[in-house]
């Protein structure tokens, strides 16, 4: 863990270069610290280094870690795993965002379940952007339909959106999905309702320089500043 200032830092340079190439204000840029198998100890680290948004993937896990860092009181909590409707209550009682929305079944239970006395939820819709059957996400002919149905459920904040694309080395490839997304939330903001919306979650660290040269508003990433995952105990 003694590593994770120095992993900060070197992320932080790395957003700043490829911004910078990419004539982008690098404050426009979050950086979302995916903290899935890492302990608490290490998120704490992170905090007092002054990072602020976290990601986990698996709901016990992070209520474990969430309650040992009950005193961290402006810490910011996303939600970026698969989403399953029995788990809905806790997801929309203990995050602030949530990245991987796909069905409206399940925005409905969020919007239901998400408490009157905290703001509202967070949520981009996550887009199998390659068409791909073994990922999750909504198709991108279903898009436009989804969108028009979360924007309206009362205890959601519909951001944006959200992808996974298929693995690539190549930075060309890699930046065609970022720029389908990109282009996707691009045209459903033509829609009065949806005009509002300004997230774009796409990027980790193997294909970060494509995500933010295609206008990522929010990266995620795990193992360059955590380590390798530890035991979340």
């Amino acid at each position: 863990m003694h590593n994770i200032a120095d992993n900060l830092n070197r992320v932080h340079r790395q957003i700043q270069q490829i911004a910078d190439r990419a004539g982008r204000d690098a404050g426009e840029i979050q950086l979302l610290a995916v903290s899935k198998g890492q302990p608490a100890a290490a998120i704490r680290m992170a905090y007092e280094l002054g990072q602020r948004h976290f990601g986990e993937n698996y709901l016990q896990e992070a209520l474990e870690k969430q309650q040992a860092l009950v005193d961290l009181t402006d810490i910011c909590w996303h939600f970026i795993g698969p989403l399953q409707s029995n788990k809905t209550r806790k997801i929309a009682e203990q995050f602030d965002w949530i990245h991987s929305v796909d069905r409206y079944r399940v925005a409905q239970r969020l919007s239901a379940r998400r408490p009157e006395t905290v703001a509202p939820l967070n949520v981009c819709l996550q887009v199998n952007i390659d068409d791909e059957p073994s990922k999750s996400g909504v198709i991108v002919e279903a898009l436009p339909t989804l969108a028009d149905e979360v924007i309206k459920l009362p205890r959601l904040n519909l951001r944006g959106l959200m992808c996974i694309p298929r693995s690539q080395t190549d930075l060309q490839q890699q930046r065609r999905a970022f720029a389908h997304l990109a282009t996707q939330l691009g045209s459903l903001r033509h829609s009065t309702q949806l005009a509002r919306l300004d997230t774009l979650s796409m990027g980790m660290s193997d294909d970060l320089e494509a995500a933010i040269l295609e206008g990522a508003t929010i990266v995620r990433i795990g193992t360059a500043i955590f380590g390798p995952r530890q035991s979340t105990a």
